[in-house]
């Protein structure tokens, strides 16, 4: 028999493995609207038997802690904020662009762009100022010797090439901040990937020595899933508990070394890009926000910005070309009504500001109510251009915007559907790993129940012991 003291050892763990339950189920309520707490539960299970003269007896219980995980979960949710913040990333560059531009793209040019991208419609908009142009033209050629026909012409050419130079800048700007936004997203990687490996030993460290990980775990886990909406990368995990990480196919942490780091470096188009520190490895990253966000600004807004050069750069051209061969009410010819080549460099003949005689709207020199060349240039406004894929000025442009709101519209679309595959998956993972306040509750009540009962046990076996003792001392 294991006697009064065995009996006593054999409360004494009772004690211990209930106490345990309250003190994890208390860590597990304190801990209830945590971000990225794993539940704790205890195991309690039988101690080994001991040998007697009456058989096998009991000798109480131990309790051991375990961390309710879903590692496949928990791969499943890294992946998906990588695919998360990849449209994440997109949606903001997008969204950055159609807020910058509103004031300058009209969207009643087209159905496309303020169905998709939410744009109101702007009177002051680029297709309202290239269609006055045109209309411009026209009224000279209506009214060939009227100073305020030609003088409204020359305003409107002024607006026009305001209004493309603004649509630039606006552009150029925008392009200036992804780049940062790249930059800045490199270093918060870098960041993660140290916090990572700090962990990473520490972890190793403690189950070396037999401590818990459980928290170290949660917060590792955190770590690795904002990594995700960052980055789409892939991990290892080694027998001491370690996660390895690699991002495209470089190795960045392996136990607690980080191998290598991130940098953001110019391209030759000057915009910024990601590699390796001490492998300088240029990487092409397959997910996460800084991919979004270097994608959208190498894709749609780069469309953006060669569809508007390309479109100022053929109004120039077109317009100069025929413009050139008419002359002014003073017999001058030869002159352009717009210099530059590019939306960021059009501008109006500085001569005709003061003096909008100048407008070469006449095809004969001496006939001053001659209009043949204003008639042509205001055909422009219906004639498809070869420059511009067959397509009129007004047409191109609605392609070329409406193009940015079909793409922002996808990146929306794509943002809703991520939140919800995100939201099952975090459903999913707190079915297994959340606190439920009525399960502690209950098991809280249990532990303390089983508690007081080991008490009892412990002051049976001392009234027991007492009795003993007098009886020998009797």
């Amino acid at each position: 028999m294991i006697g009064l003291f065995g009996t006593l050892n054999l409360a004494a763990s009772a004690l211990q493995a209930q106490m345990t339950g309250v003190e994890v189920s208390g860590q597990n309520l304190a801990n209830v609207n945590t971000t990225g707490y794993s539940r704790q539960s205890v195991n309690i299970t039988t101690s080994s038997d001991i040998d007697t003269a009456d058989g096998q007896e009991g000798t109480g219980v131990q309790a051991t802690i375990q961390q309710a995980v879903s590692s496949l979960l928990n791969s499943q949710i890294q992946n998906q904020n990588s695919v998360s913040g990849y449209w994440a990333g997109q949606q903001s560059a997008l969204q950055g662009a159609q807020d910058g531009l509103n004031e300058y793209l009209n969207s009643s040019s087209s159905s496309s762009s303020s169905s998709s991208s939410g744009t109101s419609e702007n009177s002051t908009g680029l297709a309202t100022q290239l269609s006055g142009l045109f209309d411009a033209f026209q009224g000279v050629a209506t009214s060939p010797t009227s100073t305020s026909a030609r003088q409204t012409l020359v305003s409107q050419g002024q607006s026009l090439a305001t209004m493309f130079n603004q649509v630039s800048a606006q552009l150029s700007s925008l392009n200036t901040s992804l780049n940062t936004t790249v930059s800045q997203g490199v270093t918060s990687a870098n960041q993660l990937l140290t916090n990572i490996a700090g962990l990473n030993k520490q972890i190793s460290t403690a189950q070396f020595s037999g401590g818990s990980t459980d928290d170290l775990n949660d917060e590792r886990e955190q770590d690795l899933e904002n990594l995700g909406t960052l980055a789409n990368f892939t991990t290892s995990t080694d027998a001491n508990g370690s996660v390895n990480v690699s991002i495209g196919g470089q190795s960045l942490i392996t136990g607690d070394q980080v191998d290598d780091t991130l940098q953001s470096y110019s391209g030759t188009n000057g915009n910024q890009y990601v590699e390796t520190v001490t492998g300088g490895v240029p990487l092409t990253l397959t997910g996460g926000s800084i991919q979004g966000t270097i994608d959208a600004r190498d894709g749609t807004l780069a469309t953006l910005q060669s569809g508007m050069d390309n479109l100022a750069g053929t109004l120039i051209s077109q317009v100069n070309s025929i413009y050139s061969s008419g002359y002014s009410t003073t017999g001058s010819t030869g002159a352009n009504f717009f210099n530059g080549t590019t939306a960021g460099s059009i501008s109006v003949n500085s001569a005709l500001t003061n003096n909008p005689s100048l407008v070469q709207a006449s095809g004969s020199a001496t006939a001053s109510g001659d209009n043949s060349v204003a008639l042509q240039l205001a055909n422009l406004a219906s004639t498809n251009e070869t420059a511009l894929g067959g397509q009129t000025f007004t047409a191109s442009y609605t392609q070329t915007v409406g193009a940015m709101g079909d793409d922002l519209q996808t990146a929306n679309n794509q943002v809703t559907s991520q939140a919800s595959v995100s939201q099952m998956l975090a459903t999913q993972r707190s079915s297994v790993s959340g606190v439920s306040v009525d399960e502690e509750m209950t098991n809280l009540m249990s532990f303390q129940k089983a508690y007081e009962a080991s008490s009892e046990l412990v002051q049976t076996v001392e009234a027991m012991m007492e009795t003993t003792i007098q009886m020998k001392t009797g």
